[in-house]
Order: C-alpha cells, then sequence, then structure tokens
C-alpha cells in the first residue's frame, strides 16, 4: 500500500471540536439530540470521517 492510497485518518472528538469551535460535550449533546457530523463508535471511541464532518458543516453553512 503507497502513502497515496492510505485513507485520511478518522478524527477524534477532540479534532472534531477543534475544527468545528466548540467544546467536546457539545458534539456529546448533540449526538444525544441526534444532530451534528456522523460519528461512529470503534470501542469505546466515537471516530469521525472528516469528509463527513466537512460536507455536514457546508450543510448548514448553506
Amino acid at each position: 500500500m503507497t502513502v497515496a492510497s492510505v485513507p485520511e485518518h478518522l478524527w477524534s472528538v477532540d479534532d472534531v471540536a477543534a475544527y468545528l469551535w466548540v467544546p467536546v460535550e457539545t458534539l456529546y449533546q448533540w449526538r444525544k439530540r441526534k444532530y451534528g457530523p456522523p460519528a461512529a463508535r470503534v470501542g469505546k471511541h466515537l471516530r469521525y470521517d472528516p469528509n463527513d464532518v466537512r460536507s455536514w458543516f457546508r450543510q448548514k453553512a448553506a
């Protein structure tokens, strides 16, 4: 596998909070309300696809 074919790494809650400039707790509240960018559990951790986060943000900003 070449570096070019390696997918972009998944973002943690901290990464998404920094990208959106919101507190981490806001992301957890949004998730409980079924709002916010889609996330998936990997073990006990939430992970976000950066492309999904960017797409969700563009939809909300439009």
